[in-house]
């Protein structure tokens, strides 16, 4: 599985039907599913997210949590995570779980950080069509592979 996490002042998406949801102060987490991932990589990346001190202490240090800080969370699955852009120019999407596999995974993710306990978790659509409007604080952007994690 792969990750992009962003600290943000906020998030919105507008999904491909009209419907949108907001988060305030938190991390927007845009996540792939690659071929043979399982559900212990997605309960593992969920952890690793809520626990990842990124947000700044008394001090301005980055030293507390998604967690410690009370922040929300929208997460999006994002299959183009997946890309390979080894060859050529154009991206191959090869290693993009189907999307049955995807999808389950992607709600065990968001089942386990629900779990966890951020304030709130909001999610895009599986599959549809989204724009998201991101308000970068930082701008802070980390980049999780369970693979090159060894889960």
């Amino acid at each position: 599985m792969r990750a992009i996490v962003q600290r943000v002042h906020g998030a919105e998406i507008t999904i491909d039907h009209g419907e949108v949801r907001a988060i305030g102060p938190g991390l927007v987490v845009f996540l792939g599913v690659l071929r043979g991932d399982a559900e212990p990589q997605a309960e593992f990346l969920a952890e690793k997210i809520a626990g990842l001190r990124i947000f700044s202490d008394e001090a301005g240090k980055m030293n507390r949590s998604l967690l410690d800080v009370g922040g929300e969370v929208l997460a999006v699955s994002n299959f183009t995570l997946s890309t390979d852009c080894k060859k050529g120019r154009r991206p191959s999407f090869d290693r993009a779980a189907p999307p049955d596999e995807a999808r389950a995974l992607y709600e065990v993710f968001v089942r386990r950080l629900q779990s966890l306990g951020p304030h709130r978790v909001e999610t895009g659509e599986f599959g549809a069509h989204m724009d998201v409007d991101v308000h970068n604080d930082g701008p802070v952007t980390i980049i999780l592979d369970t693979e090159v994690m060894g889960k």
